[in-house]
């Protein structure tokens, strides 16, 4: 068993509880520090459980004080597991003095840089952000199709055509998804997340769309690793998407062998692109 401290800094979703379940399997002591109104309050009842781990709630912007409590805990390492709504760093954040200096290094206030300025700042307190997939190694897509549906020629198409596009987008950190149908683009995601941009592609182009979720070129798996679950087949169903698009190795299928058996249900196809290098 392993008992080193280690930081679990949550975020929304599903995440947060995959990673409490595996940090929990290897034996580590856990310390949480969860964002109120992000991460869901079931995950403070799910610290509690055998081992307990040690839970505080921080508001979106108190980085000082995440970072006092992860050293009172003896924290040197830590992940993040889940996202903070995009549009929160513009309508939510309300930065204490730690955060403050480190948006005063920001040229653009991006995801990437904001979080890439939080890490140095831990980093800087004794602090180093692990990648946030080392507990959920079984839940990254691996490579092919994973579904009883194939993608037809039409559909590979579209997928050849949208992953250049794709790449390009998520490398300008604008977005990891696009929604493309007979060689067009039809929505680009910005900051609504990858399911509402599935379903405004839906009511824009109707029925036969496929979804395409990238990793940025140099994707830091440290942090805003692409996911995907079940409320994104969820979303596929309400705009009639026949296919999604991922990247192997680089993005988490939060529901695992769920997820897939949900796709073969409603006749959908799951498709991991592989030999994307980061």
């Amino acid at each position: 068993m392993n008992h080193m401290p280690l930081g679990l800094i949550a975020g929304n979703g599903r995440f947060p509880f995959l990673a409490l379940e595996g940090a929990r399997r290897l034996g580590h002591a856990l310390t949480i520090v969860a964002i109120r109104d992000e991460t869901s309050p079931a995950l403070e009842a799910a610290a509690a459980g055998d081992p307990p781990a040690e839970f505080h709630w921080v508001s979106l912007g108190q980085l000082g004080r995440c970072i006092t409590i992860l050293r009172d805990a003896g924290v040197t390492r830590a992940v993040m597991a889940g996202q903070v709504k995009h549009t929160k760093l513009f309508t939510g954040l309300k930065p204490d003095l730690t955060l403050l200096k480190a948006l005063g290094r920001l040229k653009t206030k991006n995801t990437d840089a904001l979080i890439s300025a939080v890490a140095d700042v831990l980093s800087d307190h004794g602090i180093e952000l692990e990648n946030s997939t080392t507990f959920l190694q079984p839940l990254l897509a691996r490579s092919g199709v994973a579904t009883r549906r194939s993608v037809t020629a039409d559909e590979q198409g579209d997928l050849d055509f949208g992953y250049r596009m794709a790449d390009v987008i998520a490398g300008l950190d604008v977005g990891q998804t696009i929604v493309v149908k007979d060689r067009a683009v039809v929505a680009v995601e910005a900051m609504e997340g990858t399911d509402a941009v599935i379903v405004r592609a839906g009511r824009l182009a109707g029925p036969g769309t496929c979804v395409i979720k990238v990793a940025k070129p140099d994707q830091d798996m440290r942090f805003d690793v692409p996911v995907v679950g079940l409320p994104t087949l969820a979303a596929m169903r309400e705009a009639g998407a026949t296919v999604l698009s991922i990247d192997a190795d680089r993005t988490l299928v939060l529901d695992g062998d769920q997820f897939y058996a949900e796709a073969d249900t409603h006749g959908l196809t799951v498709v991991a692109r592989a030999g994307v290098s980061s």
